[in-house]
């Protein structure tokens, strides 16, 4: 399991409709599972689930986003999961780690 938290300025939805197309954008394989948007006072939400193959480990893995914003104040929380054959412990996190980066880098464009 992989994990990034950003804190970055900027419009709530510009930046998770740039977060949606650099995903879908970066894998042929890469799908849109479910989602949210919700309202918590001035306090907008979004959670995303994606997931796309993982040629690297020859499976599946998925990434989830909570994107939060105040105004212009945004923070991202991402977490991947799967992408490891073993029974008992995590190998090959490679697919995991691939998938976090196409976010990662989404966010450094921005």
């Amino acid at each position: 399991m992989a994990m990034l938290e950003r804190t970055l300025n900027g419009d709530f939805y510009e930046v998770l409709h740039t977060l949606h197309n650099a995903i879908l954008e970066g894998s042929m394989s890469a799908s849109y599972e479910n989602g949210n948007d919700y309202m918590m006072g001035d306090t907008h939400c979004a959670i995303r689930m994606y997931e796309r193959y993982s040629a690297m480990g020859n499976n599946r893995v998925a990434l989830c986003f909570l994107l939060t914003g105040l105004d212009n104040q945004l923070h991202l929380t991402a977490i991947t999961a799967g992408g490891s054959q073993a029974m008992f412990f995590k190998i090959n996190t490679l697919g995991e780690d691939a998938f976090l980066d196409t976010l990662a880098q989404a966010l450094d464009k921005l």
